[in-house]
């Protein structure tokens, strides 16, 4: 299907497009999104066997959340 002809010339196109310094950044990414639906897959057919577990887990990696401020309490810098 592929030759390895095509596979360097897509890996210079990608590198041509994103650069050096966003590479690495890309593949952690992708390799992160995999990692999470691989996790995904395997708690849906737990639950589709019957053996999922009834607690919900939160990502580790979640934004802290901040509350709004009020109008009045706008704080300059």
């Amino acid at each position: 299907m592929f030759s390895e002809w095509h596979m360097i010339l897509l890996l210079i196109i990608v590198f041509l497009l994103f650069g050096g310094k966003k590479l690495p950044e890309l593949a952690r990414g992708v390799g992160e999104a995999m990692k999470e639906f691989k996790k995904a897959s395997r708690e849906a057919d737990d639950i589709a066997r019957g053996g999922g577990s009834s607690n919900v887990s939160t990502p580790s990696n979640s934004a802290p959340t901040s509350t709004p401020q009020q109008p009045g309490n706008v704080s300059k810098n």
